[in-house]
């Protein structure tokens, strides 16, 4: 059979759905046997990756896994690994095991398979929703005469001291070439604590806003699977941004040779990235050679009070980069300040190295 993106033919989308939704359909196949589920639409795969997205296979393998649990069970933390590059071009088999049901807990592991080869697995913990799973500022908590220990980071400040406050509802700030998917954001600011004058990397965060196009329809499930989504967005690619490193597949010394149409696109990615003004700039910047996700943690600290398609506040920083690998943490706030979740990447990250001299032919 020739390859095609899906198992089965994909059903009409739902527009009474966001788009986000419709994207990380998945479709149970009991024939094959219990708890295999496929992608029920093509996966989306960036220009210039390897693969596909991996925001996607995570919030799909959460999908699949939420729907082997019971209702009164919300996800606390997924570990993840992306073990090979994904196609778009053929269809994803997710198969869920069922590790633990306990009383308070319940643990799956999925691996996602295309042609037999496991390219990701993760596995996924649930905890029993209780009317004490909410959290304070405080160290401890009194609910109902059930002592909690609590305490949670808050909303990051701007320059006037105030909590950052999101973007207006009716947002339309988007470049277009940045207008595509099911998540809309605002340009990246990158902030320093200010050590060393701001210039040492590991002083510096990137902030974002982002939230779902159109409104989710699907409940708290669906609104955790959309957190998932985004929360692979620009995460290892931090590192680019707070070492200043150049991305594109051209020198910036050629930005000039380039067509004007190209020129302007890669303009507005470079200060849609928080990377400065004009590209030329980076000309004589480290280059990335190869970056790729390694693996994936997501802890959900508040899953019912996720609105993705609400306006949420990504900050990221790095605490350690060497030996080809860079660590990035991610927090992402409500709009209200609340601490929905906390995210950590282990990425690959290669520099080009520049040519070795003396090697001529002398022939």
């Amino acid at each position: 059979m020739a390859d095609r993106p899906t198992l089965l033919r994909p059903p009409p989308e739902d527009p009474d759905k966001a788009q986000i939704e419709n994207a990380l359909e998945v479709i149970e196949l009991a024939v094959l046997g219990p708890n295999i589920f496929t992608n029920a639409r093509q996966p989306w795969h960036p220009p210039g990756a390897r693969g596909i997205y991996g925001g996607a296979v995570i919030a799909m393998c959460l999908a699949a896994a939420q729907r082997t649990v019971a209702p009164d069970f919300l996800v606390h933390s997924c570990h993840c690994y992306f073990l090979l590059a994904g196609s778009s071009e053929l269809p994803i088999l997710f198969h869920v095991e069922q590790v633990r049901d306990g009383r308070s807990f319940a643990t799956r592991t999925v691996q996602a398979r295309q042609r037999g080869r496991c390219i990701f697995t993760t596995t996924i913990s649930f905890v029993r929703d209780t009317p004490t799973s909410t959290s304070s500022s405080s160290s401890s908590n009194d609910n109902g005469g059930v002592r909690t220990v609590s305490h949670a980071s808050e909303m990051p400040r701007g320059p006037d001291g105030q909590p950052l406050r999101p973007p207006p509802d009716d947002y339309a700030d988007e470049p277009e070439v940045m207008a595509q998917g099911p998540f809309q954001g605002t340009k990246i600011e990158i902030v320093s604590d200010g050590a060393d004058g701001g210039d040492k990397a590991g002083s510096k965060k990137t902030r974002q806003w982002v939230r779902a196009r159109g409104r989710i329809r699907g409940g708290v499930a669906a609104q955790l699977e959309a957190l998932a989504y985004v929360s692979d967005s620009y995460f290892i690619g931090t590192i680019t941004r707070i070492h200043r490193l150049w991305r594109f597949p051209f020198p910036p010394e050629e930005y000039d040779r380039l067509p004007a149409d190209l020129q302007a696109k890669i303009r507005t990615v470079h200060q849609w990235e928080g990377m400065g003004d004009d590209p030329r700039e980076m000309a004589g910047r480290p280059v990335i050679g190869m970056m790729v996700s390694l693996d994936h943690t997501i802890y959900f600290h508040e899953p019912r009070r996720v609105r993705a398609d609400e306006w949420m506040l990504t900050e990221m920083e790095s605490p350690w980069a060497g030996d080809e690998r860079a660590v990035v943490m991610q927090k992402i706030f409500s709009k209200d300040g609340t601490l929905l979740a906390t995210c950590v990447q282990e990425g690959l990250v290669r520099l080009q190295q520049p040519a070795a001299k003396g090697n001529e032919s002398k022939l």
